[in-house]
């Protein structure tokens, strides 16, 4: 096993970008630590320099938000590997976990390592992953000059709202997560006519954009759509990757995200787990 430096990181990324869409989760985390966009996370490998599994955990070492001490992702090519180095101490399952962004290949070897280390399990999410291959797909709705002159970011005053809307928030650890989001990542939001936001899209610290919502008096204006678009031009223009991850129920926004040109492997999925919860 080895934890990579800061130039390994580098060389990791650049491999990983090779693996898409499927190391999206793990590429997203290190593309983020990689432009000093986070400052906790550790990448641990089997091998160097040609690795089968990377894990994304947090870094005993430093301080960090207490949501991320929680997160933890992985990308694997050899799940005889993954699960070696899931049952030795490279994770500490002492606490609670989200093991999240994975292959949901990899589930039953995730349910066997909780059955083996007498930890509770429970499925948070199965999702779709959907992601721009390049500008050229990029398809622009249609909206006027009004809309856009409403079109504006996120700023901290926001953080609560967007906290009592977010499905996994509600809670201290979601307002800080989101807090922190506004601050370090693009956000966008539509105002409407008393100044606060009435539609909103972050971006998740792994780059993937998220949290997108409307407020029920006001769907069915093409909001969602407008923000989408908006997100994935600055993430263009910034050299972000492009991509999101769209709950198996959630047809709507299956539908929306792939008008503006975002593909998917239709039989690929991505869940996220949670242990000692």
């Amino acid at each position: 096993m080895k934890i990579l430096q800061k130039d390994e990181q580098m060389t990791a990324e650049t491999v990983l970008l090779k693996h898409l869409p499927k190391s999206f989760q793990v590429y997203g985390y290190i593309y983020a630590y990689n432009r000093n966009k986070l400052s906790s996370m550790q990448f641990v490998v089997d091998t160097w320099p040609d690795f089968k599994v990377i894990i994304c955990r947090s870094d005993p070492q430093k301080k960090h938000p207490s949501d991320l001490r929680k997160m933890v992702t992985f990308y694997c090519l050899d799940e005889k590997i993954l699960s070696k180095m899931l049952l030795e101490d490279i994770i500490d399952w002492s606490t609670c976990l989200i093991v999240g962004g994975y292959d949901n290949s990899h589930t039953t070897l995730l349910k066997e390592v909780s059955l083996q280390r007498q930890l509770s399990y429970k499925d948070r999410a199965c999702a779709h992953l959907l992601y721009l291959p390049d500008s050229s797909h990029l398809v622009k709705p249609a909206f006027d000059s009004e809309l856009e002159s409403r079109i504006s970011s996120l700023d901290l005053s926001h953080a609560h709202l967007v906290n009592q809307t977010w499905k996994f928030g509600g809670d201290e650890l979601g307002y800080k997560r989101i807090v922190r989001q506004i601050s370090h990542f693009p956000s966008f939001c539509i105002i409407g006519g008393q100044g606060q936001p009435v539609s909103w899209l972050l971006l998740y610290e792994y780059m993937a954009m998220g949290m997108l919502y409307t407020l029920p008096e006001h769907r069915q204006k093409g909001y969602a759509t407008v923000l989408v678009y908006t997100m994935a031009q600055k993430l263009l223009a910034e050299g972000y990757p492009v991509f999101c991850h769209v709950e198996e129920d959630n047809i709507v926004s299956n539908k929306l995200v792939k008008s503006l040109g975002l593909i998917e492997d239709p039989s690929y999925r991505e869940r996220w787990v949670a242990f000692n919860t």
